[in-house]
């Protein structure tokens, strides 16, 4: 049997002569391909409904149903998956034929076993390369109005609660267990599931996300599962859903929560099965991804009101993770400022950007409702508006806002520095005490504090270091020359 698991490559041999199975069967597992055999094209089919597979290879002439009506039935009503055809007889016309069909590839039978090793590995990096091509596409127009990779910059945080937080997502993601993400809107929900998807064993498949909040509920269904031809008015061909486009990969569904209840019917199913149906069809097909889950909403209420099934939440909080809203984690606000700051200042050319302490002050006192999303907007508008390469805060549209009455802990004084008990009646913001100026943490020493600590922390690997502080190893190695770490 196929270890779905661990097989690199998955290959199902369809032909009649035992011998040829076994044999291809056997010199494949040197090339860590996995097999399993029929020995008629009937018993095929009922592996194809049943098990995932990578390529197909094919006899042209067998009892019963021949290869080339197998073909057929795979173009009408199989899975997309390669297929070399192999025949004892050298007919050009078969061959051709054995194309029209589908059939990426031909091959006569005697055969040089290292010739098909060739060929299917060809195929399947051709049919995996259009996968990921038509996933980009479909996770595009899934999510309208969603720019990909802007906020996927990599991890940013060093505070206790984040720190807790990567270290459990160092222990789940090599698993395939479903995984449940919650926290406000804005809190970096995507950046958690692409990060779990590329420590995976799944790391090389597509990483598909779909806002379900965001497509009509008559949408929904068919960008999921799929539509077979006819399946309804203008299904003119058939459509791969979202479920069999992420085939090795990772499905990631936010905003879980908005799910309609008939919906959340058919995700329970295929969480249980491991299987879907596409719209009008009338088989199983089998599926092989990894489901990541995030809402904002608290799902254990919604059980309560009975808008969202308690079987299938149970079923997606397997793991849980919450993203604590960065109110509660300011100490991440100046690096995911300098981050942020540091990305948009060089796409728009602009050269090093710096804050100025009020701004980081600023910055540090303020709630942020809209979260980790709304500083990166705050600081690329300040970025874009901003005179010269210092940003104050005159340069953020929330400068009158509500600010907490704690000082911020980014401009460290020391207890023997302080005002005097009679300077409070100044109204300035500026320290009454001016020696107070040399306690101010600078943003340089805190940059070159953070890349010391993330490179003590990643044992002086650099390419560890920078995909921590979210920045890239160029760009890391630039900094470390610049303030003389070596």
């Amino acid at each position: 049997m196929i270890d779905e698991e661990k097989a690199n490559s998955r290959i199902l041999i369809i032909d009649d002569e035992r011998n040829i199975r076994e044999s291809v069967a056997a010199y494949l597992a040197t090339e860590s391909m996995d097999c399993l055999g029929a020995g008629t094209a009937e018993e095929g089919i009922g592996l194809l409904e049943n098990h995932r597979f990578d390529a197909v290879i094919v006899d042209l002439k067998m009892p019963g149903m021949s290869g080339l009506d197998f073909l057929g039935w795979l173009k009408e009503s199989g899975p997309d998956v390669p297929t070399i055809m192999i025949s004892a007889h050298g007919d050009i016309a078969d061959a051709v034929e054995a194309m029209k069909r589908g059939a990426m590839d031909y091959l006569v039978k005697p055969f040089d076993p290292d010739e098909l090793v060739v060929r299917l590995k060809r195929a399947i990096s051709s049919a995996r390369l259009l996968t990921k091509a038509q996933a980009v596409e479909a996770s595009v127009q899934s999510s309208p109005g969603k720019v990909l990779g802007k906020s996927d910059s990599g991890w940013v945080g060093s505070g206790r609660a984040m720190e807790d937080l990567r270290k459990m997502i160092e222990r789940v993601a090599p698993t395939n267990s479903t995984v449940l993400i919650t926290g406000e809107s804005g809190t970096g929900k995507e950046v958690v599931a692409r990060l779990l998807h590329r420590q995976s064993r799944r790391s090389d498949g597509p990483f598909i996300p779909i806002n379900l909040g965001g497509i009509p509920e008559n949408l929904l269904e068919s960008e999921l599962f799929g539509y077979e031809k006819g399946a309804f008015t203008g299904a003119d061909a058939r459509k791969i859903g979202l479920f069999e486009l992420a085939a090795g990969g990772t499905l990631f569904l936010d905003e879980t929560g908005d799910m309609p209840l008939v919906l959340q019917v058919k995700l329970l199913r295929v969480l249980q099965e491991k299987k879907i149906m596409r719209l009008g069809g009338s088989r199983q097909i089998p599926i092989d991804v990894r489901i990541v889950a995030a809402t904002n909403k608290n799902l254990e209420e919604a059980v309560q009101r009975g808008t969202f099934r308690e079987d299938l939440f149970y079923r997606l909080a397997v793991i849980r993770l919450h993203l604590p809203p960065l109110r509660d984690r300011k100490e991440d606000i100046p690096i995911l400022a300098q981050t942020f700051a540091h990305r948009f200042s060089s796409e728009m050319g602009k050269g090093d950007i710096e804050f100025t302490p009020e701004a980081l002050d600023l910055l540090s006192r303020y709630s942020f409702p809209g979260n980790v999303r709304e500083l990166e907007n705050a600081v690329e508008r300040a970025v874009i508006l901003c005179d010269g390469n210092r940003l104050r805060p005159s340069d953020f549209s929330f400068a009158g806002a509500q600010m907490d009455d704690q000082p911020s802990s980014v401009i460290k004084k020391s207890a023997e520095k302080s005002p005097p008990s009679g300077a409070g009646d100044q109204k300035s913001d500026e320290p009454s005490d001016p020696g107070a100026r040399e306690e101010i943490l600078s943003l340089r020493d805190m940059e070159k504090q953070a890349i010391l600590a993330a490179l003590k922390k990643n044992e002086n690997k650099r390419e560890l270091t920078a995909q921590e502080l979210g920045i890239t190893r160029r760009t890391l190695l630039n900094k470390m020359k610049e303030y003389g770490i070596f």
